[in-house]
């Protein structure tokens, strides 16, 4: 008989076990954390690197120092990002509801297959979704943030287009060459999807813009007649609801109807604005929205979730299905039955099928707890506040002697830069206004380039972030400014 080495002795149990015991530890850290009273992490880096850089341990310390660690070590040396202050990125702090349904995810159900409240909410929050942005009809699907929504919109696009000439490219591969058509401003992550889908990032087609950085018609037009006879097939077009640089709106409508007069699919990109369609003095700027035949938005954006959290929203799901099916798999399929007694013989919806995720938490949960929370006007008064904090700076730009406003708001982004006559070099003094602002940590925005001007570029979409804070960024482009300009005008 063949005897096996004898193991040390734990309890698995004692290592899943606990929740009440630790969590109230952990809140406590992560309640401290919000308080943004802790210096950045680079300040003590050398400090946290030695404390965690130890070599693999051969004996484990126990969760309870392991919590301590975090508390200790780990979390006060996190990111700004979560801080109102923190006006940089397209992306923010989840609130409290994201954080407890994310945990109550990857606790109760960690992942998203099975005939369960939790996937139950997957399709419910969707569901939500499209009603919340006037998508009727509309389904669709999560995955990990705009990127890969982007990836599984222009798939569906890819699909239908090449089944139109009588080619399955999901089984076969491409039979020739294909083009999208996107505005010069989208999302660098179109050019990605493109190479993942086999069409190469130089099928991209950039259509100029206006000096607003919005699609031009005409010029979309333009180049769809002369590629007419081209070998390569039109896939896509492109369009934005909320640019990331800018924030623009492309014209939705005319855009639209373009794409219904060449039979092409109408991609909209609404990863970061499209939320922006709630405010009243936005709204019909997103006309033409429901000609769409995919639209993409992340509720780690504006909504609040954990970062993580992409839809895709399509008129027709089972193009997803016929451009990302892994087909059947015994082990799946297998298990699942038409009349199920245990939630583990049911599949439920088959998300995997639609994506390009087999393995993924149910992310419908978090949506569903962030709506259920506030609602749709608390989204809605929260969107309008953030787009009017971007005016208010505007305004104070425009007004200002020592300001200059780039390009009127558009949503919540504002471009604006600090002047001043004693300096020639007004982006490099604008570069190094802002990283003296990063350093300082009392407003932290980016950084954009409009008409060849250094922008200082906050964008507003934390749930955190109110009127006090862009009043304050606004108040440390001038203190820094002139501390920046007396430096490079002394002696």
């Amino acid at each position: 008989m063949t005897r096996f080495p004898e193991l040390p002795q734990y309890s698995e149990l004692a290592e899943c076990d606990g929740l009440t015991e630790w969590l109230p530890q952990l809140a406590d850290s992560l309640s401290e954390f919000l308080r943004f009273a802790h210096p950045d992490a680079i300040k003590n880096q050398v400090q946290w690197q030695n404390q965690l850089d130890i070599p693999l341990p051969s004996e484990g310390v126990g969760i309870g120092e392991v919590v301590g660690e975090l508390c200790r070590w780990v979390i006060p040396n996190g990111s700004q990002i979560p801080n109102p202050a923190s006006s940089a990125f397209i992306t923010t702090g989840a609130t409290t509801a994201g954080v407890l349904a994310g945990l109550a995810c990857s606790v109760a159900s960690p992942q998203r297959i099975g005939l369960t409240a939790f996937h139950y909410l997957e399709e419910l929050s969707l569901n939500w979704l499209a009603a919340l942005f006037g998508l009727s009809g509309f389904k669709g699907i999560y995955s990990s943030g705009g990127s890969v929504a982007n990836l599984l919109a222009l798939g569906a696009a890819r699909q239908q287009a090449y089944e139109q000439l009588g080619c399955d490219p999901a089984l076969s591969g491409l039979n020739r060459p294909g083009r999208i058509y996107a505005s010069a401003e989208c999302h660098h992550s179109v050019q990605r999807a493109a190479a993942v889908l086999g069409l190469g990032r130089s099928s991209v087609i950039k259509i100029a813009t206006d000096s607003q950085g919005r699609m031009r018609p005409q010029a979309l037009l333009g180049r769809l007649l002369a590629d007419q006879g081209n070998e390569a097939v039109p896939v896509a077009i492109v369009a934005n609801a909320g640019s990331t640089n800018h924030g623009a709106i492309d014209p939705l409508r005319d855009i639209g109807q373009i794409a219904r007069q060449f039979g092409l699919w109408f991609h909209v990109d609404g990863a970061y604005g499209l939320p922006g369609i709630l405010d009243p003095s936005y709204s019909a700027m997103f006309d033409g929205l429901e000609m769409a035949d995919s639209v993409v938005v992340d509720p780690h954006k504006w909504l609040g979730a954990p970062v993580g959290v992409g839809a895709t929203l399509v008129r027709d799901r089972s193009l997803l299905y016929r451009a990302f099916t892994q087909e059947a798999a015994d082990y799946l399929e297998g298990a699942s039955f038409d009349q199920a007694h245990s939630s583990m013989a049911s599949l439920g919806v088959p998300y995997f099928d639609y994506g390009v995720e087999l393995s993924a938490p149910p992310r419908g949960a978090v949506v569903w707890a962030l709506l259920r929370e506030v609602g749709r006007q608390g989204i809605q008064t929260r969107v309008c506040r953030h787009n009017q904090m971007a005016k208010d700076i505007a305004a104070l730009a425009e007004r200002h002697p020592e300001l200059e406003l780039l390009m009127p708001p558009s949503l919540s982004i504002c471009c604006f830069r600090y002047v001043s006559d004693a300096v020639e070099d007004l982006n490099g003094l604008n570069r190094q206004i802002h990283q003296r602002m990063l350093e300082r940590g009392k407003a932290m925005p980016s950084t954009t380039m409009v008409n060849g001007k250094l922008a200082i570029r906050p964008c507003f979409v934390g749930a955190r972030s109110h009127q006090q804070h862009a009043m304050e960024l606004a108040e440390e482009v001038l203190v820094v400014g002139r501390h920046c300009v007396s430096q490079r005008t002394a002696g």
